[in-house]
């Protein structure tokens, strides 16, 4: 996964079903809330994630609404969260590959696992604390949460796009009236709280590699 848990105390909010054309594409790190959606088996115009014994339906007449997982993208957007499980992050251990029927399969290689591909639910995570996400799971424009973004500096308040990825307040990006979610703390090679930058290991005159942005998440009720 994209999202690091780096100092946080406490569980996650907890699994729920992620809406479908979504769910599966998630990197991990992204913010989220809920949505629902009118329910009817009978119908694709509707959401179709898996329904089991917790949604308490039994009578699917499309008349009832049931609860998913999806993107945060409106100002209005609660409670939110991150989302923990991803398609980011997964390779080998050791040089063993890392999955198995729950899992990611690219070029033949399975990289997972993906908790959706196998259950359809997401990981929520609610808690104040400090996060990693990987770069390549955030606001990727100039505006947005990259090193070379010369707007950005430390305690810097950050909020979410209409993807529902982390971007400066003020960005291009992001969406207009939604809260600040958390502050920017530091650019990071591994999400370590304790990190040694390059340049003060190397030998060329000021490298600059980061693979992730350290954050404290703090989002409005």
């Amino acid at each position: 996964m994209a999202l690091k848990l780096v100092n946080q105390s406490g569980n996650p909010l907890g699994q729920f079903d992620g809406k479908d054309d979504q769910v599966l594409t998630l990197k991990g790190g992204e913010v989220v809330t809920f949505g629902s959606v009118q329910y009817n088996t009978n119908t694709t115009t509707y959401d179709a994630s898996a329904y089991d014994a917790t949604d308490g339906y039994t009578n699917p007449s499309g008349t009832q609404k049931r609860t998913y997982v999806k993107l945060a993208s409106a100002s209005g957007d609660r409670p939110l969260m991150l989302a923990d499980d991803g398609i980011s992050g997964y390779g080998t251990l050791f040089g063993t590959v890392v999955g198995g029927t729950v899992g990611q399969s690219v070029s033949g290689s399975v990289l997972g696992p993906h908790t959706a591909t196998g259950s359809g639910k997401v990981t929520c995570w609610h808690l104040p604390g400090v996060y990693a996400v990987s770069l390549d799971a955030v606001d990727t424009a100039a505006t947005g949460l990259v090193p070379t973004n010369t707007g950005i500096g430390s305690g810097q308040a950050l909020t979410y796009t209409s993807a529902g990825l982390l971007t400066p307040v003020g960005s291009a990006n992001a969406v207009s009236g939604a809260p600040t979610v958390g502050r920017f703390i530091d650019f990071e090679t591994n999400g370590s709280m304790v990190n040694t930058p390059n340049k003060l290991v190397s030998t060329l005159s000021d490298p600059k590699s980061f693979s992730f942005a350290l954050f404290y998440f703090n989002p409005p009720a």
